[in-house]
């Protein structure tokens, strides 16, 4: 007579049913009952084109099969959405690790991955190892079949092996990306992701060339004039034709009630304040060359500088750069509506509006830079004037706001005033230390007066 299985709490009969079977089959390796107690540690790159549950899973069950008969783990570490390049301090999961390994109540004997190249990169786990050694913290990978002996060269150089290649698969994964992206924007002239410039409204360009992305919905997309914010591209660049400055172009905009690009679109920008155009605004419509129509890729790239830490690990910061006109994309056909001509384009690239000195002599402010104000500790302008290097400060008030009388007047300081003025001055010429105390010691004859 058959038996009929019970469903334990939490798990389906059939669950219980095949667990029961598997009970009956022989083990092959005999579970430890003190064996070591591990910490697992996993991670995966991204959120939006993998699943948490399923790379945890399978790296949770490789790192388990690894650890069978030796211990057990009793306690996880997933990163999610975090480059292998990115160090382990700066990872959320692997930094509460990190902090668990020195501290002596951490409850684990030893750390277990599923993969290298989860874990690592180039040479993270060589840094990684006085850590563990210093606390006698264990490391099971499954590429040395155990625990790593840090003492065996032949690991350390599969350990270095290992590391290299991991390296080298991020920088072939990165080059075939770049490459890919710029063939679509100059072969294809691809919107390739981003918030669109202002004066354009993102539209359906129909489905995904890739029959994956297509099937599972994903479309393509191109820019196309927006009616309410177009016009006023085309009022930009008119004006500045025109030999109208960028200030007086922005106090215009502001004193007819236009809105900025922030405030059109708040949705798209909600770390901007949206309340005016300022200066830099204008500008940056100005030198965007996507509004000629043409599709314009790597106009900025990401940089990763070095951190001064003097820590263990090797710390970077990523911070996005302009890159030179040279280092542009630039689709070969027109890829959306345009709003400028090319030929307008480059006449407003060619207008500046910094005087050049009627003698053709460079000027040289020596203390750029260096002085701030000492009523609103704003760094001073570098202004030339009645033939003298001087510096000013206007107390955050900008030419794109209309003249106020009750606005603060604008601090004048003649350069060479500050010279005799203050003994220790000269300290700080060629520094980035900010004089602040130099202004507000200064007496008003020195400083200058108020206009």
């Amino acid at each position: 007579m058959a038996t009929r299985a019970v469903a334990e709490p939490g798990r389906s009969a059939l669950s219980s049913w095949a667990a029961g079977q598997r009970k009956l089959r022989p083990q092959r390796f005999a579970p430890a009952v003190d064996g070591l107690r591990f910490a697992f540690y996993g991670r995966m790159s991204t959120v939006d084109f993998q699943d948490r549950a399923s790379s945890c899973r399978w790296q949770r069950d490789y790192a388990g099969d690894l650890v069978a008969g030796h211990g057990r783990i009793v306690v996880e570490f997933f990163d999610e959405g975090v480059s292998r390049r990115v160090p382990w301090p700066d990872r959320p999961q692997a930094a509460r690790l990190l902090a668990a390994v020195t501290d002596a109540a951490r409850g684990f004997d030893a750390i277990v991955v599923g993969e290298y190249e989860r874990a690592f990169h180039g040479q993270q786990l060589e840094q990684l190892t006085p850590t563990l050694l210093r606390h006698g913290v264990q490391l099971w990978l499954p590429e040395t079949y155990g625990p790593v002996a840090f003492d065996n060269p032949r690991q350390l150089a599969l350990l270095d092996l290992l590391g290299v290649h991991s390296q080298r698969e991020v920088s072939r994964a990165r080059h075939r990306t770049t490459a890919a992206m710029r063939a679509q924007a100059e072969l294809q002239g691809r919107h390739l992701g981003g918030r669109p410039p202002y004066g354009y409204r993102l539209a359906d360009a129909g489905p995904h060339p890739n029959r994956a992305h297509a099937a599972g919905g994903r479309r393509l997309h191109r820019l196309e004039p927006d009616p309410a914010t177009a016009p006023h591209v085309r009022w930009i660049f008119e004006q500045r034709l025109a030999g109208r400055s960028v200030a007086s172009i922005a106090r215009a905009l502001n004193d007819n009630g236009v809105l900025c690009p922030s405030g059109a679109d708040p949705a798209r920008n909600p770390h901007r304040s949206g309340h005016q155009w300022m200066l830099t605004t204008v500008a940056a419509i100005l030198a965007n060359p996507r509004y000629t129509g043409r599709q314009v890729w790597n106009r900025q790239r990401t940089d990763r500088d070095a951190l001064p830490d003097k820590g263990t690990f090797d710390r970077h910061h990523e911070i996005q750069r302009w890159s030179a006109s040279t280092d542009w994309v630039i689709s070969r056909e027109i890829a959306h509506t345009p709003l400028v001509s090319e030929e307008h384009f480059v006449a407003v690239q060619a207008i500046h509006s910094a005087p050049t000195p009627a003698d053709g002599i460079p000027r040289c402010y020596v203390l750029a830079g260096v002085i701030c104000c000492g009523v609103c500790g704003r760094i001073m302008d570098s202004h030339w004037v009645h033939d003298r290097a001087g510096y000013r400060c206007r107390h955050g008030n900008t030419s794109t706001r209309p003249t106020s009388s009750r606005r603060q007047k604008s601090l004048y300081v003649r350069e060479d005033h500050l010279w005799t003025g203050f003994d220790t001055t000269a300290a700080c010429v060629g520094t980035t230390r900010r004089c602040a105390t130099r202004i507000q010691t200064a007496s008003p004859a020195t400083c200058g007066s108020t206009t």
